[in-house]
């Protein structure tokens, strides 16, 4: 029973952190790395792997340090761990994927101080468990992930025309697939400008899909108590001509 639940838990903070808590598409947090990194889907994919690396080291080593860190140095410590995994993933990526490290530049760096990170260690790592701490990590990485990669990806084929792989993961081919011709691309969606443009759209259609849910949700509720209502007033009907049917019997029983 216990396995169960610890299943089920686990699945709740998985989802959190994809869905109902989405770092970026929900918090809004990591705007920088979110607009900067999204030129294409290979750079945001590259971006998204070295964040989530660096959420399961820093989580969970501050959820197995977190009874021994002082209160009054908490931040400044998580920072230092924060700090000394993306320096070591920093290094890894220069020497085994150097493109990728290039093209991401000082926002590899950057990611010491993204407030997804420390958002995590601090909410969630500092008061639970490694496991759950792991989990967190897996599930605030992977929406992070997906976000950026879907933003990138409409950014690099309305920008460009085409999507692209092999260009900084060491692959050893570059693929190219055209979705249409490049002379119809709108180039301004590779530029900063573009990915203020295609995070409101995408936000946008996703407060869109919310509210329709909503209304949705509250259409059958009204629907539901109408129904409520109409079968309590038909029970209600009944009782009474079931009580005029009785009086009526007791009645004719006194008359005769």
């Amino acid at each position: 029973m216990a396995d169960v639940k610890k299943k089920v838990s686990a699945k709740a903070i998985l989802l959190a952190g994809l869905i109902s808590e989405n770092p970026v598409f929900v918090s809004l947090l990591g705007m920088c790395p979110t607009l900067a990194t999204t030129k294409s889907v290979e750079s945001a994919l590259g971006m998204g792997l070295l964040v989530i690396l660096t959420l399961i080291g820093s989580n969970v080593l501050i959820s197995l340090l977190r009874k021994f860190i002082p209160a009054e140095v908490k931040i400044p410590c998580y920072i230092v761990i924060i700090a000394t995994f993306v320096t070591i993933i920093k290094m890894l990526c220069q020497a085994f994927i150097p493109d990728l490290y290039s093209s991401l530049g000082v926002f590899i760096s950057l990611i010491v101080v993204n407030c997804i990170i420390l958002g995590r260690a601090e909410a969630f790592a500092s008061k639970n468990g490694p496991f759950a701490s792991f989990m967190d990590a897996i599930g605030s990485g992977l929406g992070f992930t997906m976000a950026i990669c879907i933003i990138a990806f409409f950014r690099e084929i309305i920008g460009t025309g085409a999507i692209s792989f092999g260009v900084y993961f060491p692959i050893g081919v570059e693929l190219k697939f055209h979705i249409f011709p490049e002379q119809y691309a709108i180039s301004l969606f590779t530029l900063p400008a573009g990915g203020f443009l295609t995070l409101g759209l995408v936000l946008a259609f996703m407060a869109w899909r919310k509210n329709k849910s909503e209304a949705k949700k509250q259409a059958l509720e009204k629907a539901r108590i109408e129904e409520l209502k109409k079968k309590k007033a038909l029970e209600l009907e009944k009782k009474k001509q079931e009580e005029a049917l009785a009086k009526a019997n007791t009645t004719v029983k006194e008359a005769a």
